[in-house]
């Protein structure tokens, strides 16, 4: 399974879950040089950085563009 695939798998559950948003990470931590992206779980370093400052808000907002990038990637 890539790692899109794999984004594709949780997104949803994340999305609908209450309580704390969990981290996209799938400890597969290289960037991308062509697309700015890591590897695993296709954010970028902004994403990655400030994610421990978002709040659940954000971070369901995040979530939801990786959703989308993991749609593009697989497309």
């Amino acid at each position: 399974m890539t790692p899109a695939q794999a984004l594709l798998r949780r997104g949803p559950r994340t999305l609908a879950a209450s309580g704390e948003v969990g981290s996209p990470c799938v400890s597969v931590c290289r960037m991308d040089p062509g697309t700015d992206l890591c590897e695993g779980c296709l954010r970028t370093l902004g994403e990655i950085a400030g994610w421990s400052r978002m709040d659940d808000a954000e971070r369901r907002r995040v979530w939801a563009v990786l959703l989308e990038r993991a749609r593009m990637a697989i497309a």
